[in-house]
């Protein structure tokens, strides 16, 4: 099949990743993460945020948010989110179920990201003992729309927080392509900007399988071990949820596939933009595009063999991975001026 861009999860393993778990491949090794290619990886992510971190490796990223969420909250709690967070959208109730009833408290604001006033709106509206207790703020970065919080709108969510004595979770799905983005090192903009608990994708960032969970405030950490193995997410062959990280890490290479992602989103909006039947719903900041246009020009698209997904806003999305071939890219944007006359 040709290179489709409706998901960055199309992509396959890069060649570092893949090359780390050949090599952990090898002899016999401690089970469930007492061996050196996981110490490793956790201590990759110590070096590069910058911080000495608790560093949990688990599945999938349903798994770390929803598991990270309930980590910090009670079943009485609350969770204070984006209407566009993938929490609330796409994590078929994970974080209530493993949170054993948290409710998520969804901003009804009309972007996709959370600002300082919705969350004081939704953490002060009621104190009473009828209403859920809030105690988590989860942000994603990017956002699902491919907007990215700079540092300072992430420091002033975080001093938020700290008013109102919440907690500052970051979903990080696509954490390599913010980065990318921002220019700015991974602890600028969690840790130092006061995020509490980081999820960092390795799925959508070259890995086949496989996210970090990093705990900045380690007290916070307590018993998510146990968590991890009820919930299923403890590998018993762990070295092979690690190892990808290490070469990823190590070589840089979790920043060039974010900064190749995001070169390709902006190569497609490039050329959208002569294109005048199509128009970009939202600003193209790191590896998503997403397009409006009329329904005929879909239908045609897709009758030429294109893949995408029309589930926010109806527009059109596109996801660019760390594979993405800038010639397909050129090809997709020839299709949609064909299809959009």
């Amino acid at each position: 099949m040709d290179q489709q861009f409706a998901s960055d999860n199309y992509a396959g393993i890069c060649s570092e990743a893949w090359k780390s778990m050949a090599q952990a491949n090898t002899g016999s090794v401690p089970a469930y993460g007492e061996d050196i290619w996981t110490a490793r990886a956790a201590n990759a992510f110590r070096t590069l945020f910058e911080t000495d971190c608790d560093v949990f490796f688990v599945f999938n990223g349903t798994a770390a948010n929803s598991l990270a969420l309930a980590s910090l909250s009670q079943s009485y709690n609350s969770v204070i989110c984006s209407r566009f967070a993938h929490v609330e959208t796409d994590e078929c109730g994970a974080p209530e179920f493993f949170s054993n009833g948290a409710k998520l408290l969804i901003a009804r604001n009309e972007g996709s990201k959370l600002t300082p006033d919705d969350i004081r709106q939704l953490a002060l509206c009621r104190t009473d003992i009828h209403y859920p207790k809030p105690r988590v703020v989860t942000i994603t970065q990017p956002t699902e729309t491919g907007e990215i919080y700079s540092i300072q709108e992430i420091q002033q969510i975080s001093a938020t927080c700290r008013e109102l004595g919440l907690l500052l979770h970051m979903d990080g799905a696509r954490f390599a392509n913010a980065v990318a983005a921002l220019e700015c090192s991974p602890a600028d903009i969690a840790w130092k900007a006061g995020v509490d608990v980081l999820c960092f994708g390795g799925t959508k960032n070259g890995m086949g399988v496989g996210e970090a969970v990093l705990f900045f405030r380690r007290e916070r950490a307590d018993g998510f071990d146990y968590r991890c193995k009820q919930a299923g997410q403890l590998a018993s062959k762990m070295r092979f949820l690690a190892a990808p990280w290490i070469g990823l890490l190590e070589t840089g290479a979790w920043l060039r596939n974010g900064q190749h992602g995001n070169a390709c989103a902006q190569r497609l909006a490039y050329h959208l933009k002569a294109i005048p039947a199509v128009e970009l719903m939202f600003p193209v900041e790191a590896n998503a595009v997403f397009i409006k246009g009329s329904q005929g020009g879909f239908d045609r698209l897709r009758d030429l063999g294109w893949r995408f997904y029309t589930f926010i806003g109806g527009s059109a999305r596109f996801m660019f991975a760390w594979d993405a071939d800038p010639a397909r890219v050129d090809a997709l944007a020839a299709d949609i001026a064909s299809c959009f006359k």
